[in-house]
């Protein structure tokens, strides 16, 4: 957890099903043992309280309750493409966080998506260069721990994986 102590991000990227979340809920247990405050958030859900607080003029009080605590988990990224709005607001959290606070965020889609997820590139390169400044990027490969067995029985097979001719 020195990560936190410094200030710096955590980003693990992989496909689902991989053990993203369950790293990040890992590490934000192992925090709270140690006495640093977390909190953990669907980044959708998020998104969508950030939405209503700024028609209620709550914004700025809700950035500044995410500042909070030491270590923020922010799950989920990139599941939804987030609209501009959405995207501001990531924005502001990531940079009044930026050099204070620690963000772990789990994603299912590497940097290059980002701008197409956020949709603005040049939105997704500022929040990607406070995010990536001071970080940890972990790639976890593999398949769906979740699926495993299906596949094994053959009830489920990979929707990324090459198929086979049919005429073969």
């Amino acid at each position: 957890l020195r990560f936190v102590a410094q200030g710096e991000n955590v980003l693990f990227l992989g496909p689902p099903g991989t053990g993203k979340t369950h790293l990040a809920i890992a590490l934000g247990v192992r925090a709270i043992s140690q006495g640093i405050s977390v909190s953990f958030v669907g980044l959708a859900d998020l998104l969508d309280q950030l939405r209503k607080d700024a028609k209620e003029d709550r914004l700025g009080h809700r950035l500044q309750m995410l500042c909070r605590p030491k270590l923020l988990i922010l799950d989920e990224m990139g599941y939804f493409p987030l609209d501009r709005l959405a995207a501001q607001f990531l924005f502001q959290l990531v940079s009044r966080r930026y050099l204070k606070a620690s963000l772990l965020l789990t994603s299912n889609k590497s940097y290059g998506d980002w701008g197409e997820v956020l949709a603005d590139p040049v939105l997704a390169s500022a929040i990607l260069d406070r995010l990536l400044h001071h970080s940890t990027t972990v790639n976890i490969r593999g398949q769906s721990y979740r699926l495993r067995e299906k596949k094994q029985a053959g009830v489920f097979h990979d929707l990324t994986a090459p198929t086979k001719d049919a005429t073969a």
